[in-house]
């Protein structure tokens, strides 16, 4: 096999069993730093010796075995080392080292993964934290993946990351899946990074490129991997069913040149039909295990009703506007009120929705919101109030850090400024 053939090979390996090899250390070692220490060496292993022996029937087994020896022989000598601090020092304090269980990494312990995305979204965290350890961790990423996904300088990354582990260090937190209540607030956590890497992924809020299709690659792994552990937990499945389903538009989201192509004008053929029928699957596990009122089905819910339409004119929007309603019921919030106002304004006429979003230019969570002044020069547009329009189209094109953005927003602002625009 060719060297860089090879070098793939390992690249791959890596990204699908890092995850599972480094929660399955933690468990032993009890130190996120050590575990992933070990999983490198027993990277650097392979890299020795799979070009000349060739990749083995089982790597993640062979790679587990490298990372235990290699965890033996570094903490046998640790222990000797303390032993003779211990007798010099003849301190009554000192506690005597105790060898981890490597052997329990034979085990077959199928929650590996699932405390160690539970450890990485910690509420001791910050949400940048969580996501940053959550990539590292979980998604295989490098500091400099990371901090080019969040285009974020890498010192900032690592510093981010390194303060994540100090925090979980001090707090002593345990490497555990909790329970019963505890459970319901950390899974929440959980879900919500999930789908905030989802979203930086699917419309990015700065940079050059509209969409970051790894970051919801990655999203989308994170969640079924989540569902395959959590078969009965309905928001997994609500969410899992939620981005299969956005994740379908992608292919039709950006014209050849990158241009950001609107939900309304994407050609609907381009649509991935097995991400869409995935998606429809899990909110119909959702709704039959009693999960369909829970916010993430909702939006999932919504995500069908487009899905469903094959043509753009065939949508649902009177079904949308109600869920929107009940979602806006379930978790208060300006940004699903100005969604239920673009639904109602689709389903009833710019006029009915106009008063909807403009009640919305006080909120103060929406002051820097772009989408807001994007919304409402639709609709002005749409009534004919040009010169109206154009304004808010430019005060989109002010707020946004996305380069993309900024030129469409733009070019709606001069389309309004045009002569004989046609409005409706």
């Amino acid at each position: 096999m060719e060297h860089d053939e090879i070098r793939r090979r390992i690249d791959t390996v890596w990204r699908l069993e890092a995850p599972r090899l480094i929660g399955a250390l933690v468990r032993v070692v009890r130190d996120i730093d050590l575990a992933e220490e070990l999983a490198q060496d027993a990277l650097v292993a392979a890299l020795e010796h799979w070009p000349s022996d060739g990749v083995p029937d089982n790597p993640g087994a062979w790679l587990m075995t490298a990372a235990k020896r290699r965890g033996i022989d570094q903490l046998r000598r640790r222990q000797l080392i303390e032993r003779k601090h211990a007798v010099l020092g003849s301190d009554p304090e000192h506690e005597a080292f105790v060898m981890p269980d490597f052997d329990s990494l034979d085990d077959d312990i199928g929650d590996d993964l699932l405390r160690l995305i539970f450890t990485a979204c910690h509420p001791a965290l910050s949400a940048e934290a969580q996501m940053a350890l959550t990539l590292r961790l979980l998604g295989g990423l490098t500091t400099e993946e990371i901090a080019r996904a969040f285009l974020a300088a890498e010192p900032t990354i690592a510093q981010r990351i390194v303060r994540a582990k100090r925090t979980l260090a001090s707090a002593k937190v345990a490497y555990e899946v909790p329970r019963g209540e505890a459970l319901a607030e950390r899974l929440a956590a959980v879900l919500g990074v999930i789908y905030l890497i989802f979203n930086e992924g699917y419309a990015a809020t700065s940079g050059d490129d509209w969409m970051r299709p790894a970051l919801c690659q990655e999203a989308l792994r994170l969640g079924r991997t989540l569902a395959a552990l959590m078969p009965h937990e309905t928001e997994v499945h609500g969410l899992l069913a939620l981005m299969e389903m956005q994740a379908s538009r992608m292919p039709a989201r950006i014209a050849d040149d990158g241009t950001p192509v609107l939900l309304m004008a994407q050609n609907r053929a381009r649509w991935d039909r097995l991400l869409i029928q995935r998606g429809l699957a899990e909110l119909e596990l959702t709704q039959r295990l009693g999960g369909a009122a829970e916010p993430y089905a909702l939006q999932a819910a919504i995500a069908a009703c487009h899905a469903r339409a094959l043509r753009a004119g065939d949508t649902d929007w009177a079904r949308i506007a109600a869920l929107y309603a009940e979602l806006a019921r379930v978790t208060p919030s300006p940004v699903i009120e100005l969604n239920r106002a673009v639904a109602v304004g689709m389903a009833e006429g710019p006029a009915a929705a106009l008063p909807l979003v403009d009640a919305l230019c006080e909120a103060p969570a929406l002051a820097r919101y772009h989408l807001l002044p994007a919304v409402r020069g639709d609709l002005l547009q749409k009534l004919g109030r040009l010169d109206e329009a154009a304004a808010a189209f430019r005060e989109a094109a002010r707020l946004t850090a996305n380069a993309r953005e900024q030129c469409l927003m733009e070019e709606r602002a001069a389309y309004c400024g045009a002569p004989g625009t046609p409005t409706g």
